[in-house]
């Protein structure tokens, strides 16, 4: 085997990675730069490996001798003011989310859909470990569901749960905090329902007769439908799709549970998979031919 060495890697323009849970900022193209670093390493809104991204970027960027980039970072904030609101002063709702692919996936609808992106109104959802629906106006993530811990059950998160009984339970002395939080995201959803976080293991267990494991995939399903007709109420109706992007949109038996529901709302769109990588390349390209300006972080 070839080993590495620095001179068998061509000129390298540019390092870019996945964003993590730094401070609430706008979507776009971002220096790394010592202020993120920091933020990244601080852990400063949670533990998460996309907080890895900028210092792996920093230091093959050094190595190269040119510059580190992130895009649309996980704690992108483009909500409005009325989706700050909770329902209490001490809990102000904010935006973690996977904006990297809910910009790209509405970059991608609106080239489908022929229509600006400046006037477009779209409701996305990805569909992956955690579930996140946004209405997308003009670009702009307006609101969103925290996927760690509101909105739809996933493969392995519970989403919102009936509060007065999650309260009993976190006061009940059985568990500490660590595993409350565990058991809201790592060990809900599919796998505590059915063991599995895998939709094909699901879908196959369906396959076989399973009524348990349709029961509670159709569910999930269920859950994602009204979420996305309680955002389709932040558009006023006015949507020009619904789009299903992430892994599970590659699961025609959960998406076409969705469309059945949702039709009704918009033309329904299917972006299977998640292409974050192209993305990533693409931004930091149009950086490099100035057709964007980086921003500061």
């Amino acid at each position: 085997m070839r080993e590495w060495t620095h001179a068998s890697v061509p000129k390298v323009s540019a390092v870019v990675a996945m964003g993590g849970l730094f401070r609430p900022i706008p979507g776009g193209t971002y220096h790394v730069n010592s202020r993120m670093l920091d933020d990244a390493r601080a852990n400063l809104q949670g533990e998460h490996a996309s907080n890895l991204g900028c210092a792996m970027a920093d230091a093959l960027a050094r190595e190269f001798g040119c510059e580190a980039y992130v895009v649309d970072p996980v704690s992108v904030d483009e909500l409005e003011p009325l989706a700050r609101y909770s329902g209490h002063p001490l809990i102000q709702r904010s935006s973690l989310s996977h904006a990297l692919n809910i910009h790209a996936a509405a970059r991608k609808a609106v080239d489908e859909l022929k229509i600006p992106l400046s006037s477009s109104s779209l409701l996305i959802v990805h569909m992956g470990g955690g579930i996140s629906v946004a209405p997308v106006r003009g670009g702009r993530i307006i609101d969103i569901n925290d996927a760690n811990s509101d909105g739809p059950f996933s493969p392995e998160r519970t989403g919102g749960l009936p509060l007065q009984q999650f309260i009993t339970l976190c006061f009940s002395g059985t568990y500490t905090e660590r595993d409350i939080r565990k058991l809201v995201s790592g060990n809900g959803g599919l796998l505590a329902y059915l063991g599995t976080n895998s939709a094909l293991d699901v879908e196959e267990r369906i396959r076989k007769g399973d009524d348990t494991a349709r029961e509670v995939f159709e569910a999930m399903a269920y859950q994602i439908s009204k979420e996305i007709g309680a955002m389709a109420c932040v558009l006023k109706g006015n949507v020009h799709a619904v789009v299903l992007t992430g892994g599970l949109a590659s699961s025609s038996m959960l998406t076409d549970w969705i469309a059945e529901r949702v039709r009704f709302i918009a033309r329904v769109l299917l972006y299977p998979g998640e292409d974050e990588m192209r993305t990533l390349a693409a931004e930091t390209r149009a950086v490099l031919h100035g057709m964007i300006t980086p921003l500061e972080y």
